[in-house]
């Protein structure tokens, strides 16, 4: 905490009843400050690595002496019998990490990189005699030095910054005190949402990895992960407004600026750059414009921040549209011009022309264009982008509707009105337009041609409209919704989770673009994305169906599969993108774990729609569903300044439905505890029935 290092405390101890020798050797490969460089430009960088030892600390002071202020180094607490900083010296010619030549042969060599490849190793030999313990901290560290003194003496970095950071961690007791002070912080953030259940799976998860992922995926979007190397993909607009939903109970100050963040990417006419970089927090040219989703998602991330804390004053916030200060509006214009940038964007069947993509970025539709019945054109222009999405007609009921209750909220009747007039308009499109017989259609082409329909050869159903159509309340009262949900589970359903879509595409479809280049059960093609999953459990739990529900939510949990980890393959505490489908080759192996979307939705999923604690504008709502068998549970629930304490009692094992509930012994009408002010407790308890 409050310290730019990561600490390794060290404890050996000798169990048997011998004399042991030991050579111990720590290693770092030092990276050159810029990633993308780093990986492409080797002509320069394998010259320009520089290193300084001063006792037990490696110095990393690559390009301090031409424009950066900056620099790492990495330090043991006792003298070192050797050490090395050269790559090539270390691991010996030809070697990787796995036999060093300084490790097999129990030696540094006491090299000093000047280029090529600098790291920083300590090698410290100890005697332990039987029962004896020694302890080593280990800190790798950063510091930054005023920007005007690095052109003082080029080359020549001060110190004090690491000799004071270092004697914070000199000792192991100092250690052990800044690994308990991270604990601390981790159990206050972490107990804002508990629960005490019979299923030890939703405990763990709910109570510490879930919550745990969020944090990691709000801090770093997608910019910096094992599977996105350099910094190609930065702050995703979509993907951090996602994000948001998982995260904003955590730290509610920081949801609230990255929103300001985001909305400063907008442009006037309401859409965005796709990605921004969280330094510069200025739009990605690379990926540019055009996923006509992005606009909804700042609704959904604006609407559960206010739902969280309450705090309207956001809607004011004066906000810059494409990071220019000439071109601000208060965040509630932001908004409006979200909402209209739908509007004025239909296609001719009067559902959301999709753009580049949706949020499945490989659903390229507009590739091309046709005549209905004509072959496509592999040369020339497209005639126009016309494709359109039912998701994203499904996403602009949901978030057209919770536009209109914000503008409900602040007065701006003028706004709800057109909101109320265009979500109905589009509700009654999808059903005109958007419904297949069993299930809702995916999207047309840029001929008009159906995607994701029992017409089509390949590709005949999709999950994402199943999902959000259903979550929107399209299908509902008409029997639709139902209809939709058991064509998911017939067709697209698998041991290890559900798939984007059935059946595979096996060769490549020009109207279709970059999803069908996958191979069958990968990605886009098929896969099962663990994202879009809770979608589906969520729309369960939106007609009821709370043991269907939840049998989706385990399908795809970490702690429930931890068991097939060896089919699996990412880790059994985290949350994965995506899942290989039932026609790819490791049917039930997952990638792209960590940094995803499914930590927000997934925790959206188990802790308001399955545990049904559903912050509200007025208050918090409390409406499980459950699956029969779930049994009665406790929650802990901090919320705007006070701690809920909710006991849910179901003894007759019913799924959906609430019988009554009392806070501090009295009956409320309905389920909404409505928030008294100066109040900093509340003894809650839910009866399902």
């Amino acid at each position: 905490m409050d310290a730019a290092c990561e600490i390794n405390h060290l404890k050996l101890k000798n169990t048997s009843s011998a004399k042991k020798q030991i050579s111990l050797f720590s290693y770092v490969e030092f990276c050159l400050w810029n990633a993308i460089d780093d990986m492409n430009n080797f002509q320069r960088n394998l010259s320009i690595g520089e290193v300084e030892i001063e006792g037990s600390t490696i110095y990393h002071k690559t390009e301090y002496r031409e424009r950066r202020n900056h620099y790492s180094f990495f330090s043991v607490n006792v003298p070192v019998d050797g050490f090395d900083t050269s790559r090539d010296v270390f691991l010996g010619a030809g070697n990787g990490n796995a036999i060093p030549d300084a490790v097999r042969e129990k030696k540094c060599r006491g090299s000093v990189a000047s280029g090529w490849y600098p790291i920083a190793s300590h090698q410290i030999n100890l005697s332990l005699a039987p029962g004896e313990e020694k302890e080593f901290v280990f800190v790798l560290g950063y510091c930054e030095n005023p920007e005007e003194e690095k052109w003082e003496s080029p080359g020549v970095i001060r110190k004090d910054g690491a000799h004071a950071l270092l004697a914070r961690f000199a000792t192991p007791r100092q250690a052990e005190a800044a690994f308990a002070q991270l604990n601390e912080y981790w159990d206050g953030l972490l107990s804002r949402f508990t629960v005490e259940s019979g299923n030890e799976h939703v405990n763990r998860m709910v109570n510490i990895w879930n919550q745990y992922q969020c944090m990691v995926t709000f801090n770093m979007s997608r910019s910096a992960s094992y599977y996105e190397s350099g910094t190609g993909r930065g702050m995703g607009f979509r993907d951090s407004c996602q994000d948001l939903l998982g995260f904003v109970h955590l730290i509610p100050e920081r949801a609230r600026e990255r929103i300001l963040d985001i909305a400063a990417t907008q442009f006037e006419d309401g859409s965005a750059y796709h990605q921004y970089q969280p330094l510069t927090k200025k739009g990605n040219l690379d990926i540019g414009s055009g996923f006509n989703d992005d606009p909804l998602w700042l609704i959904a991330a604006v609407a559960a921040y206010l739902k969280e804390t309450g705090d309207f004053s956001i809607l004011d916030e004066v906000v810059p549209f494409d990071n220019r200060p000439e071109l601000a509006q208060p965040l509630l214009e932001h908004l409006y011009r979200s909402f209209r940038y739908t509007c004025t964007h239909l296609g001719p069947h009067k559902l959301p022309l999709i753009g580049r993509a949706d949020w499945n970025d490989c659903l390229n539709l507009n590739c091309f264009s046709k005549e209905p019945g004509e072959p496509f054109q592999t040369t020339g222009p497209s005639e126009g982008p016309v494709a359109e999405s039912v998701f994203i007609a499904g996403m602009f009921v949901k978030y057209g509707r919770e536009f209109a209750e914000i503008c409900h909220q602040t007065g701006r009747t003028d706004y709800e009105e057109e909101a109320l007039r265009a979500t109905e308009q589009m509700y009654q499109s999808v059903l005109d337009a958007g419904w297949d017989g069993e299930w809702f259609l995916r999207a047309y082409d840029a001929s008009s041609e159906k995607i994701g329909s029992k017409e089509c050869r390949e590709g005949q159903i999709y999950i994402e409209p199943q999902g959000f159509c259903v979550m929107a309340g399209i299908g509902v009262e008409e029997g639709l919704a139902e209809k939709a949900l058991d064509s998911v589970k017939e067709r697209l359903d698998t041991k290890y989770g559900i798939m984007i879509l059935q059946p595979a595409y096996t060769q490549y479809y020009l109207n279709l673009g970059e999803i069908s280049s996958y191979p069958p059960g990968y990605k886009e093609n098929a896969g099962i994305f663990c994202h879009n999953n809770p979608w589906i459990s969520i729309a369960e739990t939106v007609i009821g169906r709370g043991d269907r529900a939840f049998e989706i939510y385990e399908k795809t949990c970490p702690s429930c599969i931890e068991h097939i980890s060896e089919i699996h393959r990412t880790e059994p505490y985290v949350y994965s993108q995506m899942i290989a489908g039932a026609d790819a080759f490791y049917h039930g192996e997952a990638k792209n774990s960590w940094l995803t979307g499914t930590a927000a939705w997934t925790f959206v999923n188990i802790s308001q729609a399955i545990l049904g604690v559903q912050p509200d504008y007025d208050g918090l709502r409390i409406d499980p569903c459950v699956p029969s068998s779930f049994g009665s549970f406790r929650l802990i629930r901090k919320f705007r300044g006070s701690t809920y304490y909710i006991d849910v009692e179901n003894p007759d094992g019913v799924q959906k439905g609430v019988s009554g509930i009392s806070v501090d012994g009295k009956e409320i009408a309905g389920n909404l505890i409505p928030v008294e002010a100066g109040k900093t407790e509340y003894h809650v308890t839910v009866r399902m029935g």
